[in-house]
């Protein structure tokens, strides 16, 4: 799905509104959200897939490609209501799939302390934690994993 599509750009508002309120401990407001577009923005993605549970859209998760080895995983977000039902899981999956097809030798990430789902889904899934390969200031982790 093309990430400019409206419900792509629907989905990452909603990954956005649920990730920065986690992050406060209170709803997000608009300027956050759109701050957060700003400084890490998702029209470089390269592939953006939709989760769909009971005919819904209720997930996302796309790459960008750093290099031609690298892919780098992004906006995996699966809503409250379809959370537990293994839509990370095939999202992440796919996001495998499409980045070896374009010949990306590995997927890496980074995520919050607070993410713990986050961590728990990557690390069950073969990422291994690796040092920090970005800046990122809410970042307190790094994942990565081989194709």
């Amino acid at each position: 799905m093309a990430v400019d599509s409206p419900l792509a750009t629907a989905l990452v508002h909603d990954y956005l509104i649920d990730i920065i309120g986690r992050y406060h401990g209170r709803p997000a407001t608009r300027a956050e959200v759109d701050r957060a577009l700003v400084e890490d923005p998702t029209d470089d993605l390269v592939a953006f897939y939709v989760g769909r549970h009971r005919g819904q859209a209720a997930g996302c998760a796309g790459f960008r490609l750093v290099d031609p080895g690298t892919a780098e995983l992004k906006r995996l977000y699966v809503a409250a209501g379809a959370r537990g039902t293994g839509g990370g899981a095939a999202l992440l999956a796919a996001v495998e799939r499409g980045a070896a097809a374009l010949g990306a030798r590995r997927v890496r990430l980074d995520t919050r302390a607070d993410l713990v789902e986050a961590r728990a889904l990557y690390a069950g899934h073969g990422y291994a934690e690796v040092a920090p390969f970005n800046a990122d200031p809410y970042a307190g982790y790094w994942f990565e994993k081989r194709l």
